[in-house]
């Protein structure tokens, strides 16, 4: 380990498994894994990676992310620690890069406050929910963010409207851009304690209804394509149930892969791969991953 890095930080491993920081529970080593405490420590390492040339990728809760059974030769960025609210004026709440949706979520019902109920379930963080527009039940983050902090390439700050990153259906420019989200601002209405909570257990019922939530997996394995669903796709191909290893389409909802104990990232990789195949063989659609990949497949 340099010690000019672990001047940096304290927070500083060398080969750390990391099916331990991934939904998936699957995946090897990186050869360095850092969880800085602040922006400026986190914009330190990252100035440390570009003069060093060394490789490194930032990672929130891991819950949409595939990493490699090789591993990753760099250094591996989490932003859990940062996980810092602000309830500002007129509804709006600012929240840490890493803070995780679900503890935002809690945030604003005890402040009733209301238009975020939507994502109470989102198994991520702020900044990933952000990177990716992540949305359900009809709600998406492009409708409630105002704007977002973010380090740019060359490490200076900057605050960019909502309308400054491009939002559309799971997308943002910000990997494009070379930008790391630092926070996020949104704008909320005042509510009702009783009715926030009321949705928030409504949309967790339904999701533990339909969802496999019972096993590791990546949320939604794939975007929705065009007029279609592609839960319905890949359960009409006849893949409900599906495995490679422990690796299987979920037997309750198609649209996920889940690890039924240990599966290797090679067979996740490789079912996702054989769905998307099928699908296309079948029906001619083209299936986009949302799952992440990093290292070598």
């Amino acid at each position: 380990m340099p010690n000019e890095l672990l001047s940096i930080s304290k927070n500083i491993r060398e080969n750390e498994d990391m099916s331990k920081h991934t939904t998936f529970k699957a995946g090897g080593r990186a050869r360095m894994f850092a969880e800085p405490e602040s922006d400026e420590e986190l914009a330190k390492i990252i100035k440390y990676c570009k003069e060093n040339k060394l490789r490194y990728y930032i990672i929130g809760n891991g819950s949409d992310l595939l990493v490699s059974d090789k591993g990753y030769e760099g250094l591996i960025l989490s932003t859990l620690k940062l996980k810092k609210i602000r309830l500002l004026e007129d509804n709006i709440v600012e929240a840490h890069a890493g803070t995780l949706m679900r503890r935002l979520a809690l945030f604003l019902l005890e402040n009733e406050l209301t238009g975020f109920e939507f994502a109470s379930g989102i198994p991520g963080t702020v900044g990933g929910a952000v990177f990716m527009n992540a949305g359900a039940y009809d709600g998406e983050m492009k409708d409630i963010l105002l704007g977002v902090k973010v380090l740019e390439e060359d490490l200076s700050v900057n605050y960019l409207s909502a309308k400054e990153l491009e939002l559309s259906y799971r997308y943002s420019n910000v990997e494009e851009k070379n930008r790391v989200i630092l926070s996020a601002r949104i704008k909320l209405a005042k509510g009702e304690y009783a009715k926030i909570k009321e949705k928030m257990d409504d949309f967790d019922f339904r999701r533990r209804d339909k969802q496999p939530l019972d096993l590791p997996s990546a949320g939604s394995t794939f975007k929705r394509p065009e007029g279609h669903f592609a839960g319905k796709l890949i359960s009409d191909a006849g893949l409900m149930g599906y495995s490679i290893g422990d690796a299987q389409v979920s037997d309750k909802h198609a649209g996920f892969v889940v690890n039924k104990g240990k599966a290797s990232a090679s067979e996740i990789f490789e079912l996702i791969c054989h769905i998307q195949k099928e699908v296309y063989d079948k029906f001619g659609v083209k299936l986009e991953r949302e799952v992440k990949l990093l290292g070598e497949f």
